[in-house]
């Protein structure tokens, strides 16, 4: 990763049509599902990322057969051919998972079922992210951990064919969790079913009946019967809504600027961002054009907004902004008034801690911003301007990397943003595409 990187401001504002690469979540699951089923499936629109990287990686050690190539969109398309009722190959070394917690946890899910030894590990970030929240449910469905009460990689799994299925309360609306959980109930004995506190995305309980396996979904809840089989399916991934809620904001931000993504996942799960923009007056709007298995898809059209006022986030509803937080908070910096965003604790569990890299790079910015137990509270002033010479640190983290970046592109001085190679993990493409929409 690069050292420092320096983001000129954008040189008019944005207008027109663009589209984001696919969505990270939906590029994972449909690798790694691919690879637990019977026979070969087709896939397109998969985001060419390190993170998704990770995957394919992780599934080809295990004994999956990959031929993904990049396409002139960018994203990547082929087949997998998946290990099926063999089960998955004894790795020879570790599965090294990079920077990648999804690739990690749910591993752990497909994993379990085989009576294979299989050791997990990944880069610095990775191995400080918490793992006990997957082991604890995991062990409770006969797999073993080594060490047996590890919170962080590397974790060497032992799974077994004899695998139980249990009703479990998550502690937390995690997707990641209840994925890797519902992945080692296809093959246990019986009924799972996993309760969230809070709703979490819901990819896994939309694109398991795709691969065969029928999953009951609810509001805070999911459960699948097994054994069963996952078989081969065909699937196109649509654009993730996290990496256009950064060519949003940017709109929002850039005077004059009115913008269009096509082609994006629209899940109710994943647009938490677009509800919180209304709540904040931001002229928004999407529209659903058609579906990928279950999966809405649409255009997201968005206008910049002079008049943006602060609001209220809920816990329960925290979940559906999980990533796309930080840069909400740029946005609430430039709104009049107060935004409170509750229950941010598990923004400490990612990449970095969120929580802490949000206060310091608003406080740079002159905002005043502070932590009340576990709400962040921003008060924002529409005639923010960033001063000259300022410089952030990603902390290798993606989202606070593009957040940062932004004040820059959509302010009148160049900003220095230290390791912003770290956007390689979910959006490559990330500048280049909102360069594309400036109409000077």
């Amino acid at each position: 990763m690069s050292n420092e990187t320096i983001i000129q401001p954008l040189q008019g504002p944005l207008q027109g049509t663009a589209q984001v690469p696919g969505d990270k979540s939906i590029s994972h699951r449909a690798v790694l599902f691919s690879a637990m089923a019977e026979g070969t499936s087709h896939l397109s629109g998969v985001l060419d990322s390190e993170d998704v990287r990770s995957s394919i990686a992780a599934v080809t050690q295990l004994g999956a057969t990959v031929d993904l190539a990049p396409g002139k969109d960018g994203s990547l398309a082929g087949t997998v051919s998946g290990w099926g009722i063999a089960g998955p190959t004894q790795p020879d070394v570790p599965i090294d998972c990079g920077n990648s917690g999804t690739t990690a946890r749910l591993l752990m899910g497909m994993l379990a079922p085989w009576p294979i030894q299989v050791t997990l590990t990944g880069d610095d970030s990775l191995r400080r992210r918490p793992m006990r929240r997957n082991t604890a449910p995991l062990m409770k469905m006969g797999v073993q951990f080594k060490p047996a009460e590890a919170d962080h990689l590397p974790i060497t799994e032992v799974g077994t064919s004899d695998l139980r299925a249990i009703d479990y309360d998550a502690p937390m609306a995690s997707a990641q969790l209840k994925t890797a959980v519902l992945l080692a109930g296809v093959y246990a004995h019986g009924t799972t079913t996993l309760h969230e506190p809070a709703p979490s995305r819901n990819h896994t309980e939309l694109m398991l009946p795709e691969y065969g396996v029928p999953t009951t979904a609810g509001t805070r809840m999911a459960e699948v019967s097994g054994p069963a089989v996952m078989h081969a399916c065909d699937l196109r991934v649509p654009g993730d809504a996290s990496s256009a809620a950064f060519l949003v904001a940017a709109a929002l931000l850039k005077q004059g600027s009115s913008i269009r993504v096509e082609g994006v996942s629209l899940n109710p799960a994943r647009i938490g961002f677009v509800r919180t923009l209304e709540r904040m007056g931001a002229h928004i709007t999407e529209h659903i054009e058609g579906h990928e298995g279950k999966e809405p898809y649409g255009t997201i059209e968005v206008a910049y907004t002079a008049s943006l006022h602060g609001c209220e986030v809920p816990s329960q509803h925290f979940a559906s902004i999980l990533d796309e937080v930080p840069v909400l908070a740029l946005v609430a910096a430039h709104a009049r008034g107060v935004t409170v965003f509750k229950g941010v604790g598990e923004l400490r569990a990612k990449e970095t801690d969120r929580v802490r890299a949000i206060m310091d790079g608003l406080e740079k910015l002159g905002v005043d911003v502070w932590e009340e137990g576990e709400n962040l509270y921003i008060e924002g002033d529409p005639s923010l301007c960033a001063p000259a010479g300022l410089a952030f640190n990603s902390e290798g983290d993606h989202r606070i990397a593009m957040t940062w970046a932004l004040v820059g592109l959509c302010g009148t001085e160049p900003v220095t943003v230290r390791g912003f190679d770290a956007v390689a993990v979910s959006y490559p493409t990330f500048l280049a595409d909102i360069e594309s929409l400036v109409r000077s």
